[in-house]
């Protein structure tokens, strides 16, 4: 392709909207741009940086016995209807005046599918994917393509007679994705995760480090536990207070609203403390109680109560049910709301907490003998610091950002969308699926992210959308021009994937600019300086080294650096 004839819209500066590298340089590079809030068209070069992805996805889907499918966008309502997930906050855009849902995952399209033509144990297993655009009710589209309403995503499906078949496809699943990113050049790392809206019994996440990302992850340096904080645990201890035979005793604290004021009026450690709030789940009231400093985690509230819909209850709300204002609130007394506490308040006694009336605490709880909790969950975010729950070492918390995720299903879309199968004893069984998932702009995102510097991006050979930036320094020179065509013409014929720039009014600074912006691995510089001794420079992108080949041998010097780099 030459530069004077393609569409790549380069810019000098960072856009003011862009906060992170690779936003930034998706723009800057040409390879995005944006239409709308979380919508991109992706232009040339990134829809080949993104074809080589999907290429290396297809590979791998294929190697693993994965059928490809095109599974339509625009689904009836009716099958989300059917599994639950149609009203799902968040997640899916309808079509006004239609019944119809722009798909934002495809498990109930494969479900619909499979229940009309899975029948018995002798069409299973089954390995089906797609490689299709998405879209979702995102509410706070944001780091470029990273959060957007409309994505491209590689998703697929398994179909399993049993649970010990699910984790055979699982696992292949999981090393198909180590391949992946390994052969796009991504270092990463996989963690436990919640299962979220798609349900099922568990899931992993490939994510990679990074300071912009909007997930956080828990790690252990020494063992290699690593979790989402969604799921993270820790081997932190419960509050162990003994039990107290003291009567429940109300405390004047007034104008007290939080843990912290508390702590500080009474003198008195957090851990005293039982904070207590107030949340409706599927439109119900309950009651979290946390230890005073403990952050409560909403992703493990809304596993541990079985899915559904939380939402804080209003200031409004609160106090007709409560007689109390947020910071007044408590266990004791309390009517009409389902209690829940984290566990390290399991067996707690000696506590202090909101008295249902502003400005009144109750000290002495004990929380076995003065009121009623339905149940205890792990409910609290971890801290860094906390000893690892495999081998107490501390942990570390750090930013990452998603690359891929893998669910195990089970039976949750097989029992709602009778995806069933007879067995070798003509018994009726649920089939059992699980659900993978990769983000392709996630992909070169995630890449660049990893692999840029202060002029631009850093394409490997795997990605990068052409391999050889041909640079024609000045095509006004009728040497420089001739050669340069005739290397163009070779590259081509010999199969390079190249981009030459024979644009005649840019000056060479500018050229040479664009070439480190653009990132592709080896730039090849015709000059009038090297031609008077029949050379030309290749400078390797990635390490700025340069050398200087004779003419005649450029082909196969680039050829070797190819197939060395692969």
């Amino acid at each position: 392709m030459k530069l004077s004839e393609a569409f790549i819209p380069t810019l000098k500066e960072d856009p003011a909207d862009a906060k992170i590298p690779s936003h930034k340089l998706m723009l800057r590079a040409g390879l995005i741009r944006q239409l709308t809030a979380g919508v991109y068209a992706y232009l040339p070069l990134g829809y080949r940086a993104m074809t080589k992805a999907m290429d290396i996805i297809r590979e791998e889907m294929n190697a693993i016995g994965g059928q490809e499918f095109y599974l339509p966008a625009l689904n009836p309502e009716s099958i989300w209807i059917q599994t639950g997930r149609r009203n799902t906050p968040n997640f899916i855009l309808s079509v006004k005046e239609r019944e119809l849902v722009l798909a934002p995952t495809h498990e109930e399209v494969i479900g619909y599918i499979a229940s009309m033509h899975i029948q018995s144990y002798k069409d299973l297993p089954q390995t089906w994917y797609q490689i299709q655009m998405k879209f979702r009710n995102e509410p706070r589209p944001r780091s470029g393509v990273l959060r957007g309403r409309q994505f491209i995503m590689k998703d697929s499906y398994s179909l399993d007679k049993s649970w010990e078949e699910l984790d055979k496809s699982y696992n292949a699943h999981a090393e198909a994705y180590k391949r992946i990113f390994n052969r796009c050049g991504i270092k990463f790392f996989i963690v436990s995760a919640s299962t979220g809206a798609m349900g099922g019994t568990s899931s992993q996440e490939f994510m990679i480090d990074s300071e912009y990302g909007e997930d956080t992850t828990v790690l252990c340096q020494a063992c290699g536990y690593a979790a989402n904080m969604e799921v993270a645990t820790s081997n932190v201890p419960k509050v162990g207070k003994k039990k107290t035979n003291e009567p429940l005793r109300e405390i004047y604290t007034p104008g007290i609203k939080t843990i912290d004021q508390l702590v500080e009026f009474l003198k008195l450690d957090h851990s005293i403390f039982a904070k207590s709030l107030v949340y409706r789940h599927n439109g119900q009231p309950i009651m979290i109680l946390m230890m005073g400093n403990d952050q409560l985690n909403e992703a493990k509230l809304i596993s541990a109560l079985g899915g559904g819909e939380i939402e804080p209850i209003s200031p409004e709300d609160l106090f007709k049910l409560t007689g109390a204002d947020a910071g007044s609130i408590g266990p004791i007394g309390l009517k009409g709301f389902r209690i829940y506490a984290d566990m390290r308040l399991q067996g707690a006694s000696g506590l202090i907490s909101g008295a249902n009336k502003n400005d009144y605490h109750i000290a002495n709880i004990d929380l076995e003998r003065d009121t009623k909790i339905d149940s205890y969950f792990d409910l609290r975010c971890v801290e860094a610091g906390e000893p690892c729950p495999k081998c107490n070492s501390p942990l570390k918390i750090s930013n990452s950002i998603e690359l891929g995720h893998i669910f195990k299903l089970g039976t949750k879309y097989s029992e709602t969308l009778n995806i069933k199968f007879l067995d070798k004893d003509g018994q009726e069984k649920p089939v059992i699926m699980g659900s993978y998932g990769i983000g392709i702009e996630r992909v070169i995102a995630c890449y660049i992210e990893q692999n840029n510097d202060k002029d631009g991006i850093i394409w490997n050979n795997a990605l990068a959308p052409y391999h050889i930036h041909l640079i024609g320094v000045n095509m006004k020179n009728s040497e420089v021009e001739s050669v340069s065509n005739m290397l163009y013409q070779s590259m081509i014929k010999s199969g390079f994937e190249v981009i030459f720039d024979d644009r005649v009014d840019v000056t060479p600074g500018f050229k040479f600019k664009d070439a480190d912006l653009l990132g592709m691995p080896y730039q090849v510089i015709v000059g009038e300086k090297g031609l008077k001794n029949r050379q030309v420079e290749i400078k390797i992108r990635r390490t700025g080294v340069r050398s200087m080949v004779s003419v005649d041998s450029i082909i196969e010097y680039v050829g070797n650096l190819i197939k060395k780099d692969k």
